[in-house]
Parts: C-alpha cells; sequence; structure tokens
C-alpha cells in the first residue's frame, strides 16, 4: 500500500492541530469543571517553577519537569495561569508535528498514517484525561502528552523504514522521546525503553540506537548543566518515596482487574489476538514486539488514574501496516490480512468512545457557559484566566460518619471497622469526615480565617492532608522543600511555623499518617487556635 501524500499528510496534521487549537483558545480562559483538587496540584508546581524554583531539589514530586516547562514558559512571559496551561498544549502538538510527519511518511501506509497522526494530536490537545466522562479538565495532562510521544518513538523503533529512512534521524526522534518521557512521567520510560531497543536492534537499526543514546544523554547533559547533578539524585529520591508510599499505592483498579475485567477484557483478547495474527502473518519482529509492549501496556494503563486503555489507538495503526499475500492463511482458513483489518477495526471500536471524548472535548469547553464559572484564584487578578464552576467551587460536601454517640447506630460502629481511621492527636479524638467537594471555597475560608487571626503575612503552614496548597489563597508562604501533593514523611516541614490539621481533610487516612508521623518524630506542638475548620498547632518557637 503506498504512503501518504507529503503534502496532503502535513496539511491534514497543521489542520487538526490548528483546529483544536483554535476552538481551545477561542474561549480566552480555561474553565474545569472538575478536578479541582488535580488542578491546584497542578497550580502549586508551575507557580513554583516560575518562580525559580526546580522540580526535586526544592520540592517534592514523581511528575518530572518537562509536564511543566512549557507551561511555565507561558508563566513566565506574563500569561495567565489558564491561557498558559491551554498555549502550553497548542506549543506542544507543534513541536510534535514533525516528528509525527515523519513517523507517518516512513513507516506507515496510508490507511495507518492518518489515524495516527490524529490520535498523536489529539492526545495532545484533549481537555479531559480520557474515558467517556464528558467534564473539561487539565487533571493528568501529562498522562496525555507521555502516550502521545510513546506512540511516535514505539512506531519509529519497532517498524522498519518502508519506502526509504533515515537512521540519524529516527535516532534523535526516538533519544529525544524516551528523554521526554523520563522526564515528564518516567512509568512510560520504564515500560517502553525496553521494547524500543529491542525493536531497533532486531530491525537492525544499531545506527539509530547510537544515535538514540546520545541524544538522550544530550539531554541528560544539560538538565545537569542548569540543574546540576543533585536533580538526578533528588528526583530518583522523590520516586523512591512515591514507590513506598502507602499513600496512593495505586490510582485505579488493581493490575489483575485491568487485564480481566470485564470492561477491559475484550481489549486484551484483541492485544492477544493481534500478537497471533502478526505471527501468522510472518511479522516476526512486529509480533515480538509487540508483545514485548503487552506487559508495558498493561503496567501504564494500572499506574494511571481511570485505567484508560489509551494504547488500544497503537495497536490499531501497528495491526494495519502489515502486508501479507492476499493467499495467506492461518489455521482456521482466515485470510490473515482481513484478520489483521477486522483485529484493528476491534481496537479502533474499543477505543472510540475515549478518543472521540478527548476528540471534541475543546468543542465541549467553547461551548461552556461562562456565568457558571468564577476564578478559582479569587485574590489574583492575573490568574481569573483560570476558572471552576460555581457550583462546585462553594458547595462543600463532606462524607461523615452517622454511627456516633447518640445517633442510634452506635452498635454498628465496631462491624464497620472505623477503629483503623480513628484519629487521637493531643488527647483529642478528630471526627470522622472526608471533603468531597468544595475545595475552592474550604481554602479560601480557612486562609481567611487564619489572616482574619494573624497568621498571615508570610508564615508557612504545614497542612496534614493531601492538599497543601493554602498559600495560594493568601498572603501564606509556601514550604521550603514542600510536596504539593502528599505522598509520605514530612517534606518541609523544618520550615513551617505551625501545624495545620482540617477537621475534614480530603483524605482522612493522609491526615492520619501525618500525625503519626509528627508523633514518631516527637515534633513539639502547641494548640494555639481551634476553628471550627481546622485546629492549629505550633510548631518550633510557635511550640513553645
Amino acid at each position: 500500500m503506498s504512503r501518504p501524500n507529503p503534502a496532503i499528510y502535513i496539511t491534514f496534521l497543521i489542520a487538526v492541530i490548528v483546529i483544536l487549537g483554535a476552538v481551545t483558545l477561542a474561549k480566552g480562559g480555561f474553565y474545569i469543571a472538575k478536578h479541582e483538587g488535580d488542578t491546584l496540584h497542578l497550580l502549586q508546581i508551575v507557580f513554583r517553577m516560575a518562580s525559580g524554583e526546580w522540580p526535586h531539589m526544592d520540592f517534592m514530586t514523581p511528575i518530572g519537569l518537562l509536564a511543566f516547562a512549557p507551561i511555565v514558559l507561558f508563566l513566565n512571559l506574563g500569561v495567565g495561569v489558564g491561557m498558559s496551561i491551554l498555549l502550553s498544549q497548542v506549543l506542544v502538538a507543534f513541536i510534535l508535528l514533525p516528528a509525527v510527519f515523519w513517523t507517518g511518511m516512513s513507516r506507515l501506509p496510508r490507511r495507518a498514517a492518518y489515524p495516527f497522526g490524529f490520535a498523536v494530536i489529539v492526545l495532545v490537545l484533549g481537555l479531559v484525561h480520557g474515558e467517556a466522562e464528558r467534564s473539561v479538565s487539565i487533571s493528568m495532562h501529562y498522562n496525555r502528552w507521555a502516550w502521545a510521544v510513546s506512540y511516535v518513538v514505539i512506531a519509529l523503533a519497532v517498524l522498519p523504514p518502508r519506502a526509504f529512512g533515515n537512521d540519524l534521524l529516527d535516532g534523535l526522534i526516538i533519544g529525544l522521546g524516551l528523554a521526554f518521557l523520563a522526564l515528564c512521567k518516567v512509568t512510560y520510560f520504564a515500560a517502553f525503553a525496553p521494547v524500543v531497543v529491542v525493536g531497533l536492534i532486531a530491525n537492525g537499526n544499531a545506527r539509530a540506537l547510537r544515535s538514540a543514546i546520545l541524544s538522550g544523554l544530550g539531554v541528560a547533559l544539560l538538565v545537569s548543566v542548569f540543574a546540576t547533578l543533585d536533580f538526578w539524585f533528588a528526583y530518583v529520591a522523590d520516586l523512591r518515596t512515591v514507590a513506598a508510599s502507602s499513600v496512593r499505592p495505586q490510582p485505579g483498579l488493581g493490575l489483575e482487574s485491568v487485564v480481566t475485567a470485564p470492561a477491559y477484557l475484550g481489549a486484551t483478547a484483541v492485544l492477544i489476538a493481534g500478537i497471533i495474527l502478526l505471527r501468522q502473518a510472518g511479522e516476526m519482529v512486529l509480533g515480538l514486539s509487540l508483545l514485548l509492549l503487552a506487559p508495558g501496556f498493561v503496567y501504564v494503563t494500572y499506574q494511571n488514574f481511570g485505567n484508560d486503555p489509551q494504547w488500544l489507538m497503537l495497536l490499531a495503526v501497528l495491526l494495519l501496516v502489515p502486508e501479507p499475500r492476499a493467499e495467506l492463511r492461518n489455521g482456521f482458513g482466515w485470510p490473515v490480512g482481513q484478520a489483521l483489518g477486522v483485529a484493528a477495526a476491534v481496537a479502533i471500536a474499543f477505543a472510540a468512545p475515549s478518543v472521540l471524548n478527548l476528540a471534541y472535548s475543546p468543542f465541549r469547553h467553547l461551548s461552556l457557559p461562562e456565568d457558571d464559572y468564577e476564578p478559582i484564584l479569587a485574590r489574583n487578578p492575573e490568574h481569573h484566566d483560570l476558572q471552576a464552576r460555581v457550583i462546585r467551587a462553594n458547595r462543600v460536601d463532606g462524607l461523615v460518619a452517622l454511627d456516633v454517640p447518640g445517633s442510634g447506630l452506635e452498635d454498628r460502629a465496631g462491624p464497620a471497622e472505623r477503629d483503623e481511621q480513628r484519629v487521637l492527636f493531643q488527647d483529642r479524638a478528630l471526627p470522622f469526615c472526608e471533603l468531597q467537594m468544595g475545595i475552592v471555597a474550604w481554602f479560601e475560608a480557612i486562609v481567611a480565617d487564619l489572616e482574619a487571626n494573624g497568621f498571615g503575612d508570610g508564615t508557612r503552614v504545614f497542612v496534614a492532608d493531601l492538599f497543601m496548597g493554602h498559600w495560594m489563597f493568601g498572603n501564606l508562604s509556601r514550604l521550603e522543600g514542600g510536596a504539593p501533593w502528599y505522598y509520605g514523611g514530612l517534606p518541609g516541614i523544618d520550615s513551617a511555623d505551625y501545624l495545620l490539621v482540617p477537621l475534614c481533610p480530603t483524605s482522612q487516612s493522609v491526615r492520619k499518617q501525618i500525625l503519626e508521623a509528627v508523633k514518631e518524630a516527637e515534633i513539639p506542638v502547641r494548640e494555639v487556635r481551634r476553628a471550627p475548620l481546622y485546629v492549629l498547632y505550633g510548631l518550633g518557637e510557635a511550640a513553645g
């Protein structure tokens, strides 16, 4: 089958970027409908980086710097954070454009090149994390970006050049792509780098492998020059902390369920069928590569919130590449070429809900009624271009225990096994309550109360909860070496003036873990304020 026409193919790719990018930016701001907590996590990181801090060295995070650097670039140019997020997606799409074009022209037949290019661009420019969830959100954007880059890197490595090739260019793209994965979300690098190496060697592209290694090392050297070698040690330390953390051992279903649960069994079956059919078609290298990719596909899906198998479109593309002889049949008598096409169609059908959801999410964003939204950072006019739904920002809902004394349900407390959740700190029992919605109002109210009672003006507060972004809502200062998302230990508490214990945290288990760590570390604390929403304890001199 002929390769795509170069002029038509590049026009198609640019058109997809321009249309989706223009629709994304036309709103003039970013209006999120969900995942406010994840958004605040992102804001903490990009604001810290914009002020000159480095991930891992100045604050804890397992996510790499390149997941945030494009956003920070626009922030440093004076753009509001909402538009900075949207512009960063368009920038990443245009940066990937040459690599996507080269991959399509050098590796793919026309029938595979167009869905490949469309899927990669949609992954970058989507305004939702995936699945069939329609609510606009920037949550986990780095997962989408990493999948997009993985598509390019894997296709270049496991598919041999068709009519023409350039080993040095292949290696350059692969090396830069793998470096991006390592500095965006290392899970993807760990899952796919070995297969990339095997694919290049099996296809006889040793020169491309050398080029990939050199270009990847070049990125590592560049980062080391600007951030020093300490950056890498700090990065590894953060990854080890997260790997050993009990806070979020898995963000969704268990590993076995991602393979065999009803929602995923069909995808697993078509993946296995694809491997078998490729071997029957005589595509030994591609079949071996897909066999080696399968564990990586499953593992990355297991590691990502929502467990969305974003690899399905890549599987379909790979199955559309071979062109076996028309008379070639397998043991069942099936024409292997047609069977591969059917398997690809099934993969596309399974992928369609997520891909279409990503593709039209910018259009949903454009149609959102602005009257239903309000700024997340109300006290920062320069960032009013990032907004949340009024109802979600202000409706503060919590999950509370009803089997309390006097409720008539006291006898149910034992079988409910609440002892594991019970928290006793400073001889006081904390209530069973977990925040479900309204984190923006929750943060605003707590910070306003702190400032009204003399705890503003640069005060540093260590919060016994999953998020510690209170400093973005007032005159508080951020912790030195803190963690925008809590994974374990007491990061940044040495720089804190106070310990803030929310009475209804976003995570009861995290609150309990932090307070137990404070006790074990024998850190002196003294209650200085008991408010309706929190208890404040002095640390260090404030505890005296």
